[in-house]
């Protein structure tokens, strides 16, 4: 049903009820937040809307004409009902700000989310949230089925019904034992990383799906020779410390480790290991509430 053009809008009507009720424009416009001048301009829309005066002024005050007394008892159980949805959308807005769903992938969960969780608690205290840790494309999974309420994902490829947004950045790194041939100085070439046995994440990895991306960029046809997969980061980098393999990780995960010499990074030559982290949602639907917060501040420069 669509309504005639002649029907005011609510807050006219709401403020033609506070008038009657206070018996001034000035106390009414008062109540309402608002200058007396831009009131008149309400109610004077209300009289062009109806086709009729709805007050009269008089040196007392004002008060509602016929016509503006019938019109008001028919405006007082439509502002009731729009006070009663009004209160039902704030209880569902409550009901969604109580709880937040978010999935990321191991190395945002481990060492970005974290930081963004304590700025997010700054703001939404009573807020509860519920971390969904996996690769990136469980992460996508997860967004899709509605498990989350956002994401954050390190694969440069996300499913078409997702929207992603740049978050951050971050670099990849090849880690070696510190007794291995490539700690001792000098850089590795492309080549060299090319033809040498890595340890590697599962499939859908976005560790895994960014470096195979930039090694394939730069020597196209080329496959990975795999000496390990393991599904955890932390595996990976004690595999790597014990000597088994070289491994390429986030510089985020292995911060830590190299500071102590526990591992060492090469410098890598002939290729750009550099990736970006993306927020991730359903296509068409902003993120709202507490998802949209948290989106601002990992987007925040730091």
């Amino acid at each position: 049903m669509s309504l005639s053009p002649r029907v005011p809008d609510l807050a006219a009507l709401d403020l033609l009820l506070s008038v009657i009720e206070l018996g001034s424009l000035g106390r009414a416009a008062k109540a309402h937040g608002i200058s007396q001048p831009s009131a008149s301009s309400r109610i004077r829309y209300l009289e062009q809307l109806v086709g009729m005066p709805v007050l009269e002024r008089t040196t007392l005050g004002s008060r509602p004409t016929a016509a503006g007394a019938l019109i008001a008892e028919w405006a007082r159980d439509v502002v009731d009902a729009a006070a009663r949805l009004d209160a039902g959308i704030d209880t569902l807005r409550t009901q969604r700000d109580s709880r937040l769903r978010v999935a990321a992938s191991q190395t945002i969960a481990e060492y970005l989310f974290p930081k963004w969780l304590m700025a997010l608690r700054t703001r939404m205290p009573d807020t509860s949230i519920a971390l969904e840790s996996g690769n990136s494309a469980e992460v996508a999974r997860a967004v899709l089925d509605g498990r989350a309420g956002i994401g954050f994902v390190e694969s440069p490829q996300v499913p078409a019904e997702l929207e992603s947004h740049l978050v951050a950045r971050d670099r990849l790194v090849v880690v070696v034992a510190a007794g291995h041939r490539w700690a001792r100085g000098g850089a590795v070439t492309a080549e060299e990383l090319a033809g040498t046995a890595l340890i590697y994440r599962e499939p859908g990895s976005g560790t895994r799906i960014s470096f195979e991306r930039a090694m394939t960029r730069v020597i196209p046809g080329w496959e990975p020779t795999v000496a390990l997969e393991l599904s955890s980061t932390q595996a990976i980098k004690t595999a790597v410390a014990e000597g088994m393999a070289p491994a390429v990780l986030s510089s985020l995960a292995v911060a830590r480790e190299l500071a102590e010499g526990v591992l060492v990074s090469p410098e890598v030559t002939g290729l750009d290991l550099h990736r970006d982290l993306r927020a991730v949602w359903p296509r068409g639907q902003r993120p709202t509430g507490p998802a949209r917060d948290l989106y601002a501040i990992a987007s925040r420069p730091v």
